[in-house]
């Protein structure tokens, strides 16, 4: 894999990113994972439909200008003032689109992304209780798994350290799609299906829809 993977719009590139292998380094150890769940959002200056679900659709500001970035390049947001998300940025520089990771199966690294995990559950908290599957499962505790922060991992380029990104070596990778997980309105919708998951794998969040989001 190399930079021009992400020139194509997010849309493009979201479903291809399934089953490719992401890895976060830190003094502590490295975490991989396998994509299995991703979401794909457009932004200002893309050559898709507007996208009312997007940090980017009306303009940059301090908080999504890493989606203005050039393809390859992380853009981390702080979700509800509770968890971070990871985006990966696509298209051109200046162009805002970008896919969400939003779960992934860990490959590597299990007993450093456990730790981390339990770091941030409540005191008291049964760690048994936290299976495998659910280390990286859902956007906030894939990025807890990873050790991502905005502060320490937004706006940096996704080849080179403490990042490593590589393809599918098994070849294409069968998906599904479907509407955004809480997405409100119609960003939420069937009229933007830009959720694409790996069908029955077990690390893939369950969907709940948005505050107002239109039926199928």
């Amino acid at each position: 894999m190399d930079r021009s993977f992400f020139t194509p719009d997010a849309v493009e590139v979201a479903p291809k990113l399934l089953g490719t292998v992401l890895g976060v380094h830190a003094e502590e150890g490295t975490v991989r994972i396998r994509i299995t769940e991703v979401e794909a959002y457009m932004g200002l200056g893309s050559s898709g439909r507007y996208d009312p679900g997007s940090h980017s659709k009306d303009r940059l500001t301090e908080r999504n200008a890493s989606m203005f970035l050039g393809p390859g390049h992380a853009y981390v947001y702080l979700s509800y003032g509770m968890h971070f998300a990871l985006n990966l940025v696509c298209s051109p520089a200046g162009v805002a689109s970008g896919v969400l990771i939003r779960s992934g199966e860990i490959i590597d690294g299990m007993a450093l992304a456990r730790e981390r995990r339990l770091a941030k559950r409540p005191l008291g908290s049964n760690p048994t209780m936290l299976k495998d599957r659910d280390l990286a499962r859902g956007p906030g505790n894939l990025t807890a798994a990873l050790g991502i922060t905005r502060s320490s991992h937004d706006s940096l380029d996704l080849f080179a350290d403490p990042f490593e990104i590589s393809s599918n070596k098994s070849g294409k990778v069968s998906f599904a799609s479907g509407p955004r997980v809480g997405v409100a309105g119609i960003a939420g919708g069937p009229e933007f299906p830009w959720r694409y998951w790996i069908p029955d794998d077990r690390t893939v969040s369950a969907f709940k829809a948005g505050r107002n989001a239109p039926r199928a």
